[in-house]
This record gives structure tokens, sequence and C-alpha cells, in this order.
């Protein structure tokens, strides 16, 4: 199974009364797919995540920041949890063609109440994103930044992509597309810090022990 990135956000004032209009304020700094633009579902949740949710909205993908919030309204507590699913535009290869396209990918952007889940936020952030696929920003097999020693191709497919990207000019395309998605996820950070007064922020994923040396290691390579 694919590893998934994270970015969890922490804010200096943790007020429950205030807990909502700070997650609108994030759900506005994020930059919605051209092609998708609007949020495409509100999920809350009560008390842990092994109860059923307490709500679920449909928002048909149309629904601006202000709109959801105005939803997870009827429901404010700290000891619920708010996840909004939406889209942002990245670079991806097809496997079959080899061609890159830039378009939707599915993100989940979750507000987590205080009280909720014996107070989970204090480890995953009040604020946490579901980013996606983690080779979206740093590439499959090990192939892009100081990684050299690789260990031999797990598939086929895997031996034949790596086959592809031994020449230069289609390396040096997956490392331009690699940098574009991992600019797109600091340049939205930098906008949550300008938007939010932050305590931290941490990148991670399920695959990689330091992310963000990662990421700065590729966008290091000319």
């Amino acid at each position: 199974m694919a590893n998934h990135a994270y970015v969890s956000f922490w804010t200096r004032e943790r007020a429950a009364e205030t807990m909502l209009d700070r997650f609108g304020q994030w759900l506005e700094a994020f930059p919605l797919s051209a092609a998708r633009q609007g949020f495409n579902s509100l999920t809350i949740r009560a008390v842990s995540p092994a109860e059923g949710p307490l709500v679920e909205h449909d928002l048909r993908g149309a629904t601006a920041a202000s709109d959801v919030i105005a939803l997870a309204r009827e429901h404010e507590n700290a000891d619920c949890s708010y996840e909004v699913q939406a889209h942002w535009d990245v670079w991806q290869r097809s496997l079959e063609t080899g061609a890159w396209q830039k378009g939707p990918e599915q993100v989940f952007l979750i507000c987590n109440g205080r009280l909720y889940d014996d107070g989970v936020a204090d480890q995953s952030g009040d604020f946490l994103a579901d980013i996606g696929f983690e080779h979206m920003f740093t590439g499959h097999a090990g192939l892009l930044g100081g990684y050299a020693a690789r260990s031999a191709p797990s598939d086929p497919v895997e031996a034949e992509f790596l086959a592809w990207m031994t020449h230069e000019e289609h390396l040096h395309e997956y490392y331009e597309k690699t940098r574009a998605n991992i600019q797109l996820l600091l340049n939205w950070v930098d906008s949550v810090e300008k938007a939010l007064a932050l305590e931290r922020h941490f990148l991670w994923s399920e695959g990689e022990e330091n992310l963000e040396a990662r990421l700065d290691e590729i966008l290091a390579v000319h």
C-alpha cells in the first residue's frame, strides 16, 4: 500500500470558542483545484474515531469555507472532529504512457477539538492535513535527491520506471514536476502561517523518517 504524507498545525491560541473560526481561516488558505473548486464533504465525529460519524454532509464540491463552518457550528463542541474533503492540483506521471498531467488530487483537512479522542490534537495537531500519496512529493523508488544506494526493483513496473529515468531528460522532468508539487505544499504552509498565529507545524509521512529534510534535499538538487 502506498504511503501518505501529512501536515500537522498547532495554533498558539486554543480556546474552544474560537476553534471553528480558526478552522475557517485554515480552509480559506487552502489552494483548491481549478477544476474542482469548493469543498466536497464534511464529516463530523464525536468523542473518538471508534464512534460512527455524528453527521455527514455531501457538499457536491461547490461549497465555500464559510458554508462549511456554518454547517460545523450545528455541532460545535470541543470533543468533536471535523473532516473536510477537498482537491488541489498536483503533477502526476502516468505509468502507462509516461506523460505528465496536472490535475485534482484528493486531500482531507481535519480540525480536532481539544477533547476529541483523549486530546489527540496535542500529538497530531489542532489541524491535520492528509495531503495524499507521499511519492507525489518525494518520488518513487528513492530516485530523487541523494538516495544513490537503492535496492533492486521490486517488480517489473518499477524496473521499467527506473529504466525510463536513466534518460537525462526524463529524470530532469521528474525533478521539475516533483519540485512543483513540493512548492505547492510549501506555499500553502507559508500561507497558513500568515493567516493563523501558529505555535508550530510539522511535515511527516508514513515512509520517511524526516520528510521535511527529504523535501529540502530534492529542492537542492540542480
